[in-house]
């Protein structure tokens, strides 16, 4: 497989069906289950994020979806700086960036059909990016798509995508600065162990960035679709997530990628709701208002719990001074050296998606890699066993 350097989506992708025409009004929104389950369509009778910027630096959007014709209002191809009104994914897997706007932004169509996102009243501004150009590589396209978000008048940024690494690079330190400066509330996926995330990885340990772990239908923490980590601010659905597909089409997904979104949209409503709230006291409320999940008040896999829309939007809450989740320029200032250099390792692209028939779970494919890697394992153990044996 050819590999790409610096970043990659942090998603599993599980392309359980396809639904170019659904069979009736409600066959794609009662998949999604995370709009009633966590307060979404009670929260939306006090915001649904009218005015609010949302930014998404991803693969590109496809506009011609039927639920994201009225999405995004703005856009660039920052792998070659030129604004194009015609939104479309850049690249082979440009899906990505159509399944993420959707859950964020989506607006359905018809009556009561297709999907809907978070915050169906807010603005995108799509950021499209590729993996696969040289010689500028993709922190720099990170970096440059987060200046244009802010200069383009963006309140949220929404980054899918990880490094696989919990170093970034210098050059990140300016360009997530600038946006803190600007006001505006960057979250990102903490990475997925299915794809290789062990730990959370850049720009998710990015002091300041609100970063997003996943959880399954029954709100555990998912064992595929996340990871650990001490910077995860929150966790949000991950798994059995069905999002707008380019071509008018629809899949279903896993991963951080897909939690993010969801996040972003919340912080959305709130900066509706709130319009006088700086970022700070935005994430303050989406972090002091999430459903604890353990005895302990903070957990390396849940953050600070459970995004809980409705309190996020209702609670009475005291105004903080500073990010609760650190502050960038201190770390700078400590522990950043002149010559530092983040390690470029490479990553794989996403899977392609495939047509399965109508399951739950994850694609066996992502687990497969690990099964040969065991019993090798085991081929050598018994070869070495044999060897201590005979010279014995």
């Amino acid at each position: 497989m050819r590999l790409r350097k610096h970043l990659a989506f942090a998603l599993t992708l599980v392309s359980i069906l396809s639904f170019a025409t659904p069979a009736n009004a409600d066959a794609i929104r009662d998949r999604e289950y995370w709009l009633n389950d966590y307060g979404f369509t009670q929260a939306w009778k006090i915001s649904k994020g009218a005015g609010v910027k949302v930014a998404v630096i991803d693969s590109g959007i496809d506009v011609s979806h039927p639920d994201l014709t009225s999405s995004v209002v703005q856009g660039v191809d920052i792998s070659t700086l030129s604004a194009f009104v015609e939104q479309s994914p850049v690249q082979d897997f440009g899906y990505h960036g159509t399944m993420v706007a959707s859950l964020l932004a989506g607006r359905g169509h018809g009556n009561n059909s297709g999907v809907i996102g978070v915050a169906p009243e807010s603005q995108l501004i799509s950021v499209a990016m590729r993996f696969d150009l040289q010689p500028q590589n993709t922190d720099e396209q990170v970096a440059l798509g987060i200046h244009y978000a802010v200069d383009a008048g963006a309140k949220v940024i929404n980054l899918s995508l990880t490094r696989n690494s919990k170093d970034w690079p210098a050059l990140w330190d300016e360009a997530f600065q600038y946006a803190f400066d600007h006001d505006v509330v960057v979250v990102a996926a903490a990475g997925n162990r299915a794809s290789g995330t062990e730990q959370v990885g850049a720009p998710a340990t990015i002091p300041g960035v609100l970063a997003v772990a996943g959880v399954d239908k029954n709100a555990k923490i998912s064992n595929q679709a996340s990871t650990d980590g001490l910077t995860i601010g929150v966790s949000a659905p991950a798994t059995d997530l069905v999002s707008a597909y380019p071509g008018s089409d629809y899949k279903i997904w896993s991963g951080t990628s897909g939690a993010a979104p969801i996040v972003s949209g919340l912080v959305a409503l709130i900066r509706s709701k709130y319009p006088e709230l700086d970022a700070n006291n935005v994430i303050n409320r989406v972090i002091a208002t999430a459903t604890k999940m353990t005895d302990e008040p903070y957990s390396v896999q849940f953050g600070y719990g459970l995004i809980d829309p409705q309190k996020a939007l209702t609670a009475e809450l005291p105004l903080v001074q500073q990010n609760p989740l650190g502050s960038l320029s201190d770390w700078v200032k400590l522990y950043r050296k002149s010559t530092d250099t983040a390690p470029a390792g490479e990553v794989s692209v996403p899977l392609e998606p495939r047509e399965l028939a109508e399951t739950q779970g994850f694609d066996s494919t992502q687990i497969v890699p690990i099964g040969v890697y065991v019993i090798f394992g085991t081929l050598v153990l018994v070869s070495v066993v044999k060897r201590l044996r005979r010279r014995k």
